[in-house]
């Protein structure tokens, strides 16, 4: 069934794609050309214009001109939307050399919102995706200055992140595995930032640097994307070099010695070469207490910064040259002791009975407290930057895309994953050094009044090696914890002193793709939109992993008792996949005002590989479990976008994915594996609604919201690794099938509006507005296995700001988020060897603060 599928996707494809060429040169095109202004005469940039067809579009540029080529012969209509003017048509008789098109500003209409998510421009309303868009603006005024902030924003997006390395960054409960990474799984959602993918999971943890819009895209967006996404994609665009010179500069100060400061500048360099520098920088103090060291950690400390050089020979032609750095020199990421379970273990080896017999006490049992005595220093150095070369080549009835790109990312850590004061751990460092190339080429062209389509190929190679070795060490408490019998030799002096891993490792992946998608009217206002991929990935992984330290002795039974601990494990690895994969899409606008559309897609997530240590079985390292099967996804979707009255968009969609093989990370007891394990669950699924709202009521008010149900588990998973509180179990494997997904909420909402009304202050014209943000998430798991202690229950934030912006660039605001100064988890972690004992990340305490926003 599958294979018929695929077979009829691929057909009907390869059909359309043939039938692109038969009207190229059937019709002599019109050339529509002109300037979009406000009506103070000013050049109102990025409106976006579109032909009666809704096929031909584009965006005006930094002097407000526009042009467009199209098939029809006029008279035809034009639309000019943005989202600070009043939408606009006007017909085009084809007598003009070129038009004017005058804006009027905003009385109680919706803003049009113009996006780029399938490589051509279009309104938000016409593409038949479910997506949400958030602009620049409400971006900085929302002080969402990262990923973890926009969440707030947008119910379906989840991240956790107890580091930069360990982040999961997940659309609907899907995309990267749920706790702690593993280098050797490809992630599921893909992060974009003009156009070029980001392979490292710690770019979703960087300050944005300028930001014009993200379009966050769920479902598989393989036949558009570069690089294959199986759960969706954050679509991120930057504010381009201008020729017209423009300047902002945002500083910000708070409680809690918050310090941000953001600026950029732009302008002509020569008359066919424009520049923009940006940058991006912010502090802020530790939230948490360490009495160990006397001092507070957790803090923010970063900078980041990007350049460009826009070159325009002609109107027809643009290369954008892009260069960027971010670095995080935080210290953090620690966590708080959150509490203990009792396991089915026996006495001896519980939490308690550990620490009593170790003469231990916590600083703090309450996780509020924010309080930590822990001896291991963190150090999270995390830097982040690269080099791209866009081309954007107008040809035929179509633009030529490409791409070119250099990333790295150089992560030097320290971590203290016992959680306490204890000297169980005394080192766990992973040092890594990533490279990735990627080159991308698209072509998205109207071909016709009805056909319009976008093909491209897609390589990305990376290379990913410890820096030089990944370290664990056990200090002279790790006896306590590792022990599991009785035997008194545990207590040998210093057979743990100093004993430790260094693991060498490296990885070297190729992914490479030929995509295509056509968008084909086939009678007035019914659209079939199929897509095609192709992949193929290979990987080659080394892993060698040494045991050294401890005590130097011949005795079986002391050897034994260390290789229960730590033992060497090396093992190579090379696979190669391909697969073929692609989406049937049905759209209709029975109106101007409605849009509905269904979606049947299937995508391919390759094979993982084991690069975090392997669980062994009667004392011999399981290398079977190296390597991990990839995953099918099988994915269907149905919505509705619709404008019921002027100035309101709501949108509706539902949903249901299956996928088989899903490659999940499993924790277990075993205190070698570092950062748990990847293993395969036979079939999991999620399903869910989504609804969204904007509104504009009046002149002065508007409101945004969210609601998303998502029903996540696993169908099929039989054979997992037991919960935290069953650790010690006769049997180390649950059938866990039924059982809840980690990290995704049932209900999760967003809700905000803000109120401008005008206000004449010191002989400045503008406005005063209030804003408020909400958002709320019901309870969800925290732990793979599903746990009836490790489920953080659950929570609702408020966010709010009240200033005065002139009509002169000038913007004021006090800000506070977290109003009501929730108590709040967002993360539980188990403690390495699973001893009974978990911590937890924290939700920020309130803050507040000030901002000054100056723009020219």
């Amino acid at each position: 069934m599958q294979h018929n599928k695929r077979t009829f996707l691929t057909t009907l494809t390869l059909q359309l794609f043939v039938a692109l060429y038969a009207p190229l040169f059937a019709q002599q095109p019109t050339i529509v050309k002109g300037q979009v202004r406000n009506a103070s005469g000013t050049a109102v940039p990025q409106a976006f214009i579109s032909i009666d067809d809704n096929v031909v579009t584009g965006f005006s540029d930094a002097e407000g001109r526009f042009g467009l080529l199209t098939t029809l012969a006029p008279p035809f209509a034009l639309y000019v939307s943005t989202p600070d003017y009043k939408f606009q048509s006007l017909s085009f008789q084809g007598q003009q050399d070129s038009i004017l098109i005058v804006l009027e500003p905003l009385s109680g209409e919706l803003g049009e919102v113009a996006i780029t998510a399938r490589r051509r421009a279009e309104r938000t309303q016409d593409v038949p995706i479910t997506l949400s868009v958030i602009d620049g603006a409400r971006i900085e005024d929302a002080g969402a200055f990262n990923v973890n902030r926009v969440k707030e924003l947008i119910p379906s997006v989840q991240l956790y992140s107890s580091n930069p390395r360990n982040t999961t960054l997940n659309i609907r409960g899907l995309g990267s595995t749920f706790g702690l990474t593993n280098d050797g799984i490809d992630p599921g959602v893909g992060f974009y930032v003009d156009g070029v993918y980001y392979a490292r999971p710690a770019a979703a943890t960087l300050d944005f640097i300028d930001i014009e819009r993200i379009e966050v895209l769920r479902g598989p967006q393989g036949t558009l994307f570069g690089k294959n996404t199986t759960a969706g994609a954050f679509n991120i665009t930057t504010k381009r070099p201008v020729f017209k010179p423009e300047a902002t500069f945002e500083t910000s100060y708070g409680n809690l010695g918050y310090v941000q400061a953001k600026s950029s500048v732009s302008g002509a360099l020569t008359k066919k070469i424009a520049g923009r520098i940006s940058f991006s920088g912010t502090q802020r103090d530790g939230l948490l207490y360490n009495t160990a060291t006397d001092k507070y950690v957790n803090d923010l400390n970063n900078i980041g910064g990007r350049a460009q050089l826009l070159y325009k020979p002609s109107e027809n032609i643009s290369l954008l040259l892009t260069g960027d750095a971010s670095r995080q020199r935080p210290d953090g990421y620690a966590q708080v002791y959150a509490g203990a379970v009792t396991t089915l273990r026996p006495e001896y080896r519980q939490f308690s009975s550990i620490v009593k017999d170790l003469n231990y006490s916590l600083p703090s049992a309450n996780p509020f407290d924010r309080i930590i005595d822990h001896n291991t220093s963190w150090r999270s150095n995390n830097d982040l930057g690269g080099v791209s070369l866009n081309l954007d080549a107008k040809a035929g009835r179509g633009t030529l895309t490409a791409t070119s790109a250099w990333r790295y990312w150089n992560w030097d850590p320290s971590n203290d994953r016992d959680f306490t004061g204890l000297a169980m751990l005394s080192k766990s460092q992973a040092p890594s050094k990533h490279q990735q190339w990627s080159q991308e080429i698209r072509y998205a062209g109207n071909f016709s009044s009805r056909l319009s389509g976008v093909a491209g190929v897609y390589a990305l190679y990376q290379s990913l090696q410890s820096s030089p070795y990944h370290t664990e060490e056990a200090g002279d408490a790790q006896w306590r914890f590792a022990q599991n019998t009785t035997s008194p030799l545990w207590q040998t002096p210093g057979l743990f002193d100093g004993y430790g891993i260094r693991t060498t490792s490296s990885l070297y992946t190729f992914s490479g793709a030929v995509f295509a998608q056509a968008d084909w009217e086939i009678f007035n206002k019914f659209h079939v939109l199929p897509g095609l991929r192709f992949n193929y990935d290979s990987k080659n992984a080394r892993y060698n992993r040494v045991t050294y330290g401890g005590l130097v002795t011949t005795d079986p039974e002391l050897l034994a008792l260390l290789n229960a601990v730590y033992n060497n494990q090396a093992f190579r690895a090379e696979v190669r996949n391909s697969n073929i994969s692609g989406q049937l899409t049905l759209s209709y606008s029975a109106s101007s005002n409605l849009n509905v559309y269904a979606t049947y897609s299937t995508a391919y997530k390759p094979v993982g590989l084991n690069l975090g240590g392997l669980p062994k079985a009667n004392g011999e390292t399981m290398i079977e479990l190296a390597e991990v099967k990839p995953e099918y996804v099988s994915h269907w979707e149905a919505g509705v976008k619709s404008t019921p009255f002027n100035g309101i968009t709501l949108n509706a969609a539902f949903f249901n994915t299956e996928i088989k093989d899903y490659q999940t990370l499993v924790q277990t007891a075993e205190l070698g594996v570092n950062r748990g394990y990847l293993a395969n669950a036979e079939k999991v699924r999620v399903s869910g609604a989504e609804l969204d709202l904007n509104a504009r009521l009046g002149q002065y008010f508007r409101i945004n919201g969210a609601l998303s149900y998502t029903d996540a588990r696993y169908v099929s998973f039989k054979n997992a690794p037991v919960p935290l509180e069953e650790t010690g179990a006769p049997v180390a494997f649950k059938d866990i099938s039924g059982g809840r997904l980690p990290g995704v909420s049932k209900w999760a909402a967003s809700l905000g509006g803000e109120v401008a009304l005008p206000f004449k202050l010191i002989s400045q014209e503008g406005k005063v507005f209030l804003a408020l943000e909400s958002s709320f998430r019901s309870v969800f798991s925290s732990s793979p296995s599903p746990s009836q202690y490790l489920n953080i229950e659950g929570y609702a934030l408020l966010n709010g700001r009240l200033g005065y912006r002139t009509n002169k660039g000038i913007t004021l605001f006090v800000w506070s988020r977290n109003i009501l100064d929730n108590n709040y988890f967002e993360q539980f972690l188990p403690g390495a060897g699973n001893a009974g004992h978990y911590a937890a990340i924290l939700g920020d305490q309130r803050t507040y603060g000030v901002t000054l926003r100056l723009t020219r």
